[in-house]
């Protein structure tokens, strides 16, 4: 599944301005890059995992200078690694940061030197797949409309952002809104046209049925 920015910023918390500044430095870059003027980046579920990681760091005191260090000798040193932020576990005390590899020496000398905070990537994972589902489950709600009841679906837009909204009862009446209550408040309209629609047809099968 492929991600849109606003879904990216939803599920990570990373900001507008550091989802585009990691891309541009190559902290975190988009599986799918943008093409070109009006195309979009797109960002794997690996890439959620790699922001989560980068925020993660980021929120224990670690700059982002250190960070691209890392990236720059980890992507040098482990080319198998095509993202390492999403494939290797992070040790750090808030200024230094490690990497557990293969080699017992090396995550054995980091953890000589003092106590370290542990990032676990399981937790993040288990924890952005939680947010995924919680995210993108489909929401029912009832709406009264020219005195009738309607049952319409909310769906999150994981690649644009907001909410796909569409009614049972009038499948044509569907729209969208950047919030909940702004696509409920569409679909509101759109209903109101349709069952004019409606009212207009009956109305001229009326004036034919009369005239025969």
């Amino acid at each position: 599944m492929i991600f849109g920015k606003k879904a990216v910023i939803a599920l990570t918390g990373v900001s507008t301005r550091q989802v585009e500044h990691w891309a541009t430095t190559g902290v975190v870059r988009p599986s799918i890059p943008a093409a070109g003027k009006g195309t979009r980046r797109g960002y794997s579920f690996k890439d959620l995992v790699a922001l989560r990681v980068a925020k993660r760091l980021k929120d224990e005191g670690i700059s982002l200078q250190k960070i691209r260090k890392t990236l720059f000798y980890l992507r040098k040193n482990f080319p198998e690694k095509k993202e390492p932020l999403a494939e290797l576990r992070f040790l750090t005390d808030g200024k230094d940061l490690f990497v557990l590899t293969a080699d017992p020496d090396v995550a054995l000398d980091a953890l000589k030197r003092q106590f370290i905070f542990s990032l676990a990537l399981g937790e993040i994972i288990e924890g952005l797949q939680g947010e995924l589902r919680k995210l993108a489950t489909p929401k029912e709600e009832r709406l009264m409309v020219a005195g009738r009841s309607f049952t319409v679906v909310l769906t999150p837009d994981l690649e644009d952002g907001g909410f796909t909204v569409q009614c049972q009862e009038e499948p044509a009446a569907i729209s969208h809104g950047e919030t909940e209550q702004e696509a409920l408040d569409n679909i509101i309209d759109a209903l109101e046209l349709c069952l004019e629609h409606e009212q207009e047809l009956q109305a001229a099968k009326a004036g034919e049925a009369q005239a025969v």
